[in-house]
């Protein structure tokens, strides 16, 4: 299905088109659809300034399109549950800004959120049957930023189960409760994970901006393959408090939107110090109004170095960073080649320590939860008991593999937790960085999309965000071109807390770049 008919599907499933009496429509010109498909966040906030916009009407339209788009028409299947207040809520802050109170820039924005975060009254599932009956009286401490900031709620958007972290033949975008999601550009591809649901919404203009969440890699994957700008920020500064954990040493959400513009005004909004995250405090003074890094000049006498190591899995995708390298360079940036000493040798202890974390950390999650499953222990259980339904195309051999380990005081913990940070950081990113004077490093930030499989499982090739992931410093992709109309993006992967440089970067990438194109809906790429 086209842009141009799904337009047509959704002008006819707009609320404002359809309860008009049939005498008003014999009489006046019907009031036209208000049309969502690529509006950004920033030009929704500014028609909202003007007068000429609504948080009602813009929820509406959003809602409309869900109907239209995600569960009729290309049916991409991302969206797993939406929010029975949000129409109501956006009334609400309509009546807020006409009466003068504006609470910023997110003002009346709809944001749609990865289904691992707690939203009071919404399920909390991690993709899980098991969970789905898990509805948290309270939301997490960022959605509770959100909605401080003015930020409307739009729903919950579908993800690889348990975050990818339940077998190692998963396949991305797919949920016992939730189903597979499609990719928005050729509807038989991936849509990468953990975060595909928004990644596949925000490409699909579901919303006007979405959340994800990363461990490694489940932000840029699929904001990559989805076209996105997708924001891992450094570890701490949002807050990990009331969302479903793997990784208290990698875990974090970030924004997937359309636009760098659009990811620093969500990363504004979300960023905040929470003591009762355990890498918080160290966020204390790091916050910034991002926006205000978004400058075209920003690359403009900044060195980066190319990690060749992350390339040569694919001709068109190192074609692309040569192009990109090429924008950079005629923006007045210098690009070297580096090598990263240590590249990929994390991996090992990297994992063992995601198996450690996740069972600690799941625990605690599901102890205060509203779930009748109160362990990974029982949730595994859970899962064999009924497999027909939570496990049809792979098992749980990573939920068991987890709950073989002991404590977090374990030798082997404690050993694998310093050797994955210090091989990815001091003597990977950082020592890269210092030794060759760089401000960030570039990579691809992944191949194009390959074809869903439930048989073989998820194919990767080729992925430059790793390291970042590991070290906990932010990462950032912004799109660079495409393999046959398949997104790729440019990821910037820095120091930690230098969000806004990163965005500032992006942003003068972007404006140069110009590289976004919308989703055509392409049932296979042969269409």
């Amino acid at each position: 299905m086209t842009v141009r008919q799904i337009a047509l599907v959704l002008a006819i499933a707009t609320p404002a088109a359809c309860t008009a009496a049939p005498e008003q429509a014999s009489t006046a010109p019907a009031t036209p659809p208000l049309d969502v498909v690529e509006l950004s966040a920033a030009d929704a906030r500014s028609r909202m300034e003007a007068g000429t916009l609504t948080a009602k009407a813009l929820t509406e339209a959003y809602l409309a399109r869900i109907a239209a788009v995600d569960k009729a028409g290309p049916t991409l299947n991302s969206v797993i549950e939406v929010n029975p207040a949000a129409v109501a809520d956006a009334e609400r802050l309509d009546g807020e800004r006409k009466a003068g109170k504006v609470r910023g820039p997110m003002h009346g924005v709809p944001v749609l959120v990865k289904d691992n975060v707690d939203i009071a009254g919404l399920v909390n599932s991690a993709g899980s049957l098991a969970l789905a009956d898990n509805r948290p009286a309270k939301d997490a401490f960022m959605v509770a930023r959100l909605r401080d900031a003015g930020a409307v709620i739009l729903g919950k958007t579908n993800l690889s189960e348990w975050a990818n972290f339940r077998s190692t033949r998963s396949t991305s975008g797919w949920s016992s409760r939730g189903g597979q999601t499609k990719n928005p550009y050729a509807l038989d591809r991936n849509p990468c994970g953990s975060s595909a649901g928004t990644g596949t919404a925000i490409a699909a203009s579901l919303a006007g901006v979405g959340i994800g969440t990363e461990t490694d890699g489940s932000i840029l994957c699929p904001s990559s393959v989805a076209g996105l700008v997708g924001l891992k920020p450094t570890v701490g500064l949002v807050s990990r408090s009331g969302i479903i954990p793997i990784s208290v040493s990698q875990d974090t959400a970030g924004p997937m939107t359309r636009t760098v513009t659009d990811a620093a005004m969500l990363l504004t909004a979300m960023a905040g110090v929470d003591t009762a995250d355990p890498a918080g405090a160290a966020a204390t003074g790091k916050t910034a109004d991002y926006a205000a890094a978004l400058r075209a000049d920003a690359v403009n006498g900044r060195r980066f170095g190319v990690v060749r190591q992350a390339m040569g899995y694919h001709p068109d995708v190192d074609a692309a960073m040569t192009k990109a390298i090429e924008t950079l360079t005629a923006a007045g940036a210098t690009v070297v080649d580096v090598k990263v000493p240590t590249y990929d040798a994390w991996s090992r202890a990297e994992f063992e320590v995601l198996l450690y974390e996740f069972k600690d950390g799941l625990n605690a999650y599901l102890a205060q939860s509203a779930s009748p499953h109160k362990t990974l222990e029982a949730l595994i259980a859970w899962n064999t008991a009924n497999k027909d339904r939570a496990m049809p195309f792979f098992g749980q051999e990573i939920f068991e593999q987890a709950q073989a380990k002991g404590p977090l005081t374990d030798a082997a913990y404690l050993k694998a937790k310093a050797d994955a940070r210090r091989l990815a950081g001091a003597q990977g990113l950082l020592a890269t960085l210092d030794g060759q004077k760089l401000d960030a490093l570039i990579a691809p930030a992944m191949a194009p999309a390959w074809p869903t499989d439930h048989v073989l499982g998820d194919h990767f090739l080729g992925a430059g965000y790793g390291i970042a992931a590991v070290a906990g410093t932010p990462s950032l992709t912004v799109p660079m071109g495409d393999v046959q109309g398949l997104p790729i993006g440019l990821a910037f992967l820095g120091r930690a807390y230098s969000e806004a440089d990163l965005l500032g970067w992006g942003f003068a990438f972007e404006q140069r770049a110009k590289a976004r194109s919308a989703p055509t809906y392409r049932r296979t790429l042969g269409e």
